[in-house]
């Protein structure tokens, strides 16, 4: 039997899809530059990061996980080093795992392999469905917080919801309200030993991708979870046990994307008010290779027409037909001339 989730459009849900769906126009309609745009995706990435493992307890300041993500050696403990990593990889892995169609139970449990690779005490509940009844429990009191369903009805439980997941009803309703679906299924379900916090929430950003919601995927949602936790925690437990009414969980998941929109919106604003040829022109569309090289200039200064064969592994020819597409674009210009040609950000 497939998962049919049960919630309500209230005032306040669609007042905030309605602003999101504003904000997000305006973000998606701005005149960019290039190098902004690599911007707000790598600030997202980094405060998804590192707010998704701050809530689980990891202890890395946001200017650790960036010294991280960038490569650089940061003295912390190698399992906080590494749930750091984990998950930076997995919401780097987004739009690969977005490509599998439809998403099974194995592609699920590959996201949850990701996420907690060498990070869990037992090596065999990595990537795997738990093998015993957990619990969320207050660390202080004692007291039993959350009981998830029982160990054997987990596999099954899943494979109701991916089945609602891969299915016509899953895309006919808002993107956001998906993703609040999806959220809190998974974390109802709680199908792991450990890492369900950090699979449930890289769950709710890959159904923001798969719907096309945030493809350039400038929005990081865990910064709203993270701000204030004692009430991300008690959205998830209002939700009645036995009617399974997600409408209060949508009000304050609805609220959190609208929150986050409009941090971004107001960032693009800012950056965009005094370019007056990108208004002219327009947003500056590039692809996925051609962000890669503007990364790569914007950490390195520059670029050669070498280490664009060295990146992507492609001829000569096809080098020069990448830095030839961003020159016409007037994202790069040309610096020097035969063997010390190279390329700079414009």
């Amino acid at each position: 039997m497939m998962f049919e989730p049960n919630f309500s459009y209230t005032n306040k849900i669609v007042r905030n899809l309605t602003f999101t769906a504003d904000a997000r126009a305006i973000i998606l309609n701005a005149p960019l530059i290039p190098k902004w745009e690599v911007s707000l995706r790598r600030d997202a990435l980094l405060r998804s990061a590192h707010a998704s493992t701050a809530i689980e307890g990891n202890p890395l300041s946001f200017e650790e996980v960036s010294a991280l993500a960038a490569g650089r050696e940061v003295m912390v403990r190698r399992k906080d080093r590494q749930e750091v990593l984990n998950y930076l990889e997995a919401l780097e892995k987004i739009p690969d795992f977005a490509k599998n169609a439809p998403f099974t139970a194995d592609d699920f449990l590959e996201v949850h392999k990701v996420v907690t690779k060498d990070t869990l005490e037992n090596p065999k509940d990595v990537g795997a469905f738990r093998d015993c009844q957990v619990f969320v429990g207050n660390r202080i009191t004692g007291e039993v917080v959350f009981m998830p369903p029982p160990t054997d009805k987990v596999p099954g439980l899943v494979g109701e919801f991916l089945e609602w997941f891969n299915s016509g009803e899953a895309e006919k309703i808002d993107p956001v309200i998906a993703a609040g679906v999806t959220h809190y299924e998974i974390a109802r379900i709680h199908p792991f030993i450990d890492g369900n916090g950090r699979t449930v929430r890289t769950m709710a950003t890959l159904t923001l991708y798969k719907q096309g919601f945030d493809l350039k995927r400038f929005f990081a949602l865990d910064d709203y979870y993270d701000h204030d936790r004692r009430s991300y925690y008690a959205a998830l437990r209002r939700v009645d046990p036995t009617t399974l009414d997600l409408t209060g969980w949508l009000e304050y998941f609805t609220g959190g994307v609208a929150v986050s929109i409009k941090a971004v919106r107001d960032r693009v604003l800012g950056l965009s008010k005094d370019v007056k040829f990108l208004k002219e022109r327009g947003p500056i569309a590039l692809t996925e290779r051609q962000m890669r090289i503007v990364e790569w200039m914007m950490e390195k200064g520059k670029i050669t027409n070498r280490d664009v064969r060295g990146i992507f592994e492609i001829s000569n020819r096809a080098a020069l037909d990448e830095m030839s597409k961003l020159l016409e674009l007037g994202v790069i210009k040309q610096v020097g001339k035969g063997r010390s040609v190279h390329y700079v950000l414009e």
